[in-house]
C-alpha cells in the first residue's frame, strides 16, 4: 500500500508497506526536495538517504515515525473498529486518520487531490458536546457522525475543533485544520478534576514566561479546557477566505528516533526486576539531541528551555512528562523547542492508580519528592550544563512558583475552576517549591569528583 504525503496541499514524499516483507518505506519527492527552504520531516528522515542504512533499518525508522503520529489506548482502539482496520495497522490508519494530524502533515492515496475532498464545515453546539461528553461510557468521544475526528496522540479524551467568530467547528477542508483542542474531565472518576489541575499548571507555566500553549475554561456546562493550537496559524487567503496553516512539529519520540512504547525512560516500568533497564526517553537523550548543532541551530537556547521545562515538571510534580508530551518545531533550520503542553499535578491524584515515579528521571532519581542537589548536579555534569545555571535557574523558577500561586489561585478560580482542585495543586506546588529552594544552593557545591 501507498500513501502520499503532503504539508500544506506541497507533496513532500511517498510512505509505502510491503505486507509481505513487512516493511516499510519513504522517499522524498523530487519537488520536495528542489524546492526552496526543503526540510526532512524529523532527524531519523534526512532528505538525504543514509548509505549505511539498510532496508530493515530505514523500515523501522519509517514506522517508528509515522507511528508516532497515531493516538493511544482507547482512541486508538475506537480508530480501529470503526474503520475496520487492525490496530497494528499502522500505513491503514494512517490512511482514515492522516486527514489531520498533528504538525503539518495529511495522507491520501496516490490518485486523491487534498483540494478535491473538501467538505461543509460541520458546527458542534455545546448542547450536543455537553451531551456527547455524558454519553462517554456508551459511546467513543473520538467519534462523530460515524467518522473518528481524533488522530492526536494520547490516551485523554480530547476533540480537534475549528474556531470561527467563537463558533466551533469539525472541519472536513483541507485549506482549514482545527485550531483547537478541547479536553473534557475524564471517565474515570480517581482523575476528576483534571480540567482544572491542567488549568493551573498551565497558566502557571505562562506566569513563569515559560513558552506554553494558551488555554481556557468552557463550561457547556460540563467544564472543558480549551487548548490553542501552536502547529495551527489563521491567516486570510487570496480569495478572502480563511486558511489555517498547518506549522510541522514533531514529538519527542519521533526527534529521538524512538517507538511510541519507549516514550517513559523506564519501557518496562518500574518493577524492581526491570527498573534498571533505561533504554527508553530520557532528559539525558533530549539534552544530547540539542546540543547537536547540525540538528539544532541555537543549542544554548534550546537546551536552556529544555532545562526549565524538565524543573517545571519536578515542581507541579508532573510524573507523566514523557516523550509524547514535549514537541519540537522542525524546518530548514532544524529542530527548536516547542511551546508546553500537558502539564499536570500528578502527584495530588499519587496512590489513585497514577504512578508516583517519574517518566523520565533527574540524574538517577524517578522519585520527585527527593529530588536533591547531588540529582541536579549529576544531570549538570552528565550534559555539560553549568551547576550554578541549574541552580540559578531552579531557585528563580521556584521562588516565581511561591511568589504567583496565592493570586493566580484566586484568579482561575474567577474564571471557573474549581477551587477545591486549585489548592491541592497549589499545596503540591508549594511544597516542591519549598524543597527546590532549599537544595538550589547546594547544587554547586557537589564535589565533581562523585561522578
Amino acid at each position: 500500500m501507498n500513501l502520499v504525503v503532503w504539508a500544506q496541499q506541497q507533496r513532500v514524499g511517498l510512505l509505502s508497506y510491503d505486507g509481505a516483507m513487512s516493511r516499510f518505506a519513504f522517499k522524498y519527492g523530487p519537488d520536495w526536495i528542489a524546492r526552496r527552504g526543503a526540510f526532512a520531516l524529523g532527524p531519523t528522515l534526512p532528505l538525504t538517504p543514509d548509505p549505511e542504512q539498510n532496508a530493515d533499518q530505514h523500515s523501522a525508522a519509517v514506522r517508528q515515525f509515522f507511528q508516532n503520529l497515531l493516538p493511544e489506548g482507547k482512541a486508538l482502539e475506537d480508530a480501529a473498529g470503526v474503520n475496520n482496520v487492525s490496530k497494528t495497522s499502522v500505513i491503514g490508519l494512517l490512511h482514515v486518520l492522516g486527514r489531520e494530524t498533528a504538525g503539518a502533515l495529511m495522507f491520501t492515496l496516490p490518485d486523491e487531490d487534498p483540494l478535491q475532498m473538501a467538505q461543509p464545515s460541520r458546527p458542534l453546539p455545546d448542547r450536543e458536546l455537553s451531551q456527547r461528553i455524558r454519553e462517554r461510557p456508551q459511546m467513543p468521544f473520538s467519534v462523530w457522525d460515524g467518522k473518528v475526528r481524533l488522530s492526536i496522540a494520547g490516551y485523554q479524551d480530547k476533540l480537534a475543533v475549528y474556531e470561527k467568530d467563537g463558533q466551533w467547528f469539525l472541519v472536513e477542508d483541507p485549506r482549514l485544520a482545527s485550531t483547537l483542542i478541547v479536553k473534557p474531565e475524564p471517565v474515570a472518576n480517581f482523575m476528576a478534576g483534571m480540567t482544572t489541575n491542567e488549568f493551573m499548571c498551565m497558566r502557571l507555566a505562562a506566569a513563569l514566561r515559560l513558552p506554553v500553549a494558551n488555554v481556557h475554561l468552557k463550561h457547556v456546562p460540563e467544564p472543558v479546557l480549551v487548548i490553542e493550537r501552536f502547529d495551527r496559524m489563521t491567516i486570510p487567503a487570496a480569495d478572502g477566505r480563511m486558511f489555517v496553516q498547518r506549522i510541522h512539529c514533531i514529538d519527542g519520540c519521533q526527534a529521538l528516533g524512538l517507538p511510541v512504547d519507549f516514550k517513559y525512560e523506564r519501557p518496562y516500568g518500574d518493577a524492581i526486576d526491570v527498573q534498571y533497564v533505561r533504554d527508553g526517553a530520557s532528559l539525558n537523550r533530549f539534552l544530547t539531541l540539542l546540543d547537536d548543532k547540525t540538528i539544532t541551530p541555537a543549542p544554548g537556547i534550546s537546551k536552556l528551555q529544555f532545562l526549565r521545562w524538565a524543573i517545571f515538571q519536578i515542581l507541579v510534580g508532573n510524573t507523566d512528562a514523557h516523550a509524547k508530551n514535549m514537541s519540537f518545531f522542525c524546518d530548514g533550520g532544524g529542530l527548536t523547542v516547542a511551546p508546553a503542553y500537558d502539564l499536570v499535578c500528578a502527584l495530588v491524584y499519587a496512590g489513585d492508580n497514577v504512578q508516583d515515579t517519574l517518566a523520565m528521571a533527574v540524574g538517577d532519581n524517578f522519585d520527585p519528592l527527593t529530588v536533591s542537589a547531588y540529582d541536579w548536579a549529576q544531570m549538570a555534569h552528565e550534559n555539560k550544563l553549568v551547576p550554578r545555571l541549574v541552580a540559578s535557574e531552579l531557585r528563580r523558577m521556584a521562588k516565581g512558583c511561591l511568589d504567583v500561586l496565592p493570586g493566580l489561585v484566586q484568579k482561575l478560580e474567577n474564571e471557573g475552576a474549581e477551587r477545591d482542585m486549585l489548592l491541592r495543586v497549589q499545596d503540591v506546588v508549594a511544597r516542591q517549591a519549598a524543597e527546590a529552594m532549599r537544595v538550589a544552593p547546594l547544587i554547586s557545591k557537589v564535589d565533581k569528583g562523585l561522578f
